[in-house]
């Protein structure tokens, strides 16, 4: 997630960036703090373009034909948000399959991954992580010291979830929501930190061509949970869309 005070590092390990092809790496050298404020998106100072888009393709929903499904209202306030007490503790093994979610998401979104002897293919010690938001390639390897380097970010940060309608879920389901792979991505440290607890008014991938494919994820997630968006978050996605209007939801 961004740096809402639940901020996951993948695990410690070194790692190195190269980039890839059509990709800008990530400056930044280590994580802001939980504090930081995020900064408006350059998007989402332009109106919002009206999107004329099928309510499906193939058989799945157009993120346009969410935007219509999920209630537009005010932030809540943030009173009583506490991470570990309201989400639970990080990455529990929710699907009960022996691994923690922070592996079983490492092992998702890397390549040519090598384990841990001894740990039934859970630990991950390196890999390669084709990295989301910059376009970079993360070399990563498991060790002490560079734990910052690759984490997993809640693609609907939890204080902005906890914001936007999950004070009114079940414990249950909070936790399931910060541990749910549909609303997790293993991406470059310094960029979700940069994202901190921010929506898509206020933040949105530096490479261009993966911010469709992220506003569908954020879409997905508020969609399933029963969660609701500002006006400036709609209209930033509407935005977005309107390159791809016909991009449809991720499978959950």
């Amino acid at each position: 997630m961004g740096a809402d005070g639940a901020t996951g590092s993948a695990t410690a390990g070194a790692a190195t960036a190269t980039t890839a092809p059509g990709g800008t790496p990530g400056t930044q050298p280590s994580p802001a703090p939980s504090s930081t404020q995020a900064k408006p998106a350059p998007s989402s100072t332009a109106a919002a373009p009206s999107v004329s888009a099928p309510a499906s393709v193939d058989g799945r929903p157009t993120v346009a034909a969410a935007l219509k499904q999920i209630p537009t209202k005010g932030r809540a306030p943030k009173t009583g948000y506490v991470r570990t007490e309201v989400f639970g503790v990080a990455w529990k093994d929710v699907d009960r399959n022996g691994c923690d979610t922070r592996n079983d998401i490492l092992a998702r979104d890397l390549t040519a991954v090598k384990y841990k002897p001894g740990t039934r293919e859970c630990v991950v010690l390196s890999g390669a992580l084709a990295e989301p938001y910059t376009g970079t390639t993360i070399h990563f390897v498991r060790g002490q010291g560079t734990s910052q380097a690759v984490q997993i970010d809640h693609v609907v940060a939890l204080s902005d979830a906890w914001q936007k309608g999950a004070q009114e879920l079940t414990q249950a389901q909070r936790e399931q929501l910060a541990n749910d792979p549909l609303n997790l991505l293993a991406v470059d440290g310094p960029s979700n930190a940069r994202k901190s607890d921010g929506d898509a008014a206020t933040w949105l991938p530096p490479k261009k061509s993966y911010r469709c494919s992220y506003v569908a994820r954020q879409a997905a997630v508020k969609l399933k949970y029963g969660l609701w968006m500002t006006q400036g978050e709609k209209d930033a996605i509407t935005r977005v869309i309107s390159s791809c209007p016909t991009q449809t939801l991720p499978a959950a």
